[in-house]
């Protein structure tokens, strides 16, 4: 309350804010910005995947609140293609034995905490966000950033970011059958990969990317102190 302004990196922050006292002139939108850094891709055999196969890319702390459970559920219905899922946490054996149980264990490469992302992005087809609650949703971003096209339940964050059918597919937080069927209409229709990844670029480009968002602190700075 000692603050003269705030800075909300979301729009529904900055409407929670203004809802609860805060003035119009106060409270200031400015989203996360993401660095598009590009890194050689990884050798898939590497990690023992098909280099004909769709592969499909999540990240995030292996937690409940990620919803993997979901994505290995629909992954199940999704036939030729791999899944990379980058992250750890405790649900770690959990998911391998439900991947077991399921039959595509075979087709599913845990792959722990990573600091190459960039990689990851630059060797995935289908960036897939299942999370059932997601405040912002940077991997959205991120996933623009690198021109994956991206398909992501339909929460909070990630269903503000999104248009659905232009800059990526949404689907109902926790249908496996509905993440399924995004899937394979994406893995069967290249154009409509190509475009949604296009339209996400450029989303990135104009509104999320390093030079815009802090020229935009500057503009916000120079009001300010003037």
């Amino acid at each position: 309350r000692a603050c003269d302004h705030l800075v909300a990196n979301t729009e529904d922050i900055a409407n929670y804010l203004k809802n609860n006292g805060w003035g119009e002139d106060q409270i200031h939108y400015l989203p996360n910005f993401v660095t598009a850094k590009t890194a050689p891709k990884i050798k898939r055999k590497e990690y023992f995947t098909s280099n004909n196969a769709t592969l499909l890319l999540a990240l995030g702390r292996l937690h409940e609140n990620k919803a993997f459970d979901v994505l290995l559920e629909a992954f199940a219905q999704v036939p030729n293609a791999y899944l990379w899922i980058a992250g750890e946490g405790p649900l770690r054996e959990t998911l391998e034995r439900e991947a077991e149980r399921l039959g595509v264990r075979p087709r599913i490469r845990f792959l722990g905490w990573r600091h190459d992302v960039e990689a990851l992005y630059a060797t995935a087809d289908i960036l897939v966000c299942p999370s059932r609650h997601e405040p912002l949703g940077n991997v959205v971003i991120e996933g623009w950033a690198h021109g994956v096209p991206v398909v992501a339940a339909d929460n909070l964050g990630p269903g503000a970011l999104i248009k659905d059918e232009e800059t990526g597919i949404l689907f109902p937080v926790n249908d496996a059958n509905a993440l399924a069927a995004a899937l394979k209409r994406l893995i069967s229709n290249d154009e409509l990969g190509r475009r949604l990844a296009e339209n996400g670029k450029k989303i990135y480009e104009t509104k999320f990317s390093e030079k815009i968002v802090v020229d935009k602190y500057i503009k916000l700075f120079e009001q300010m102190s003037s």
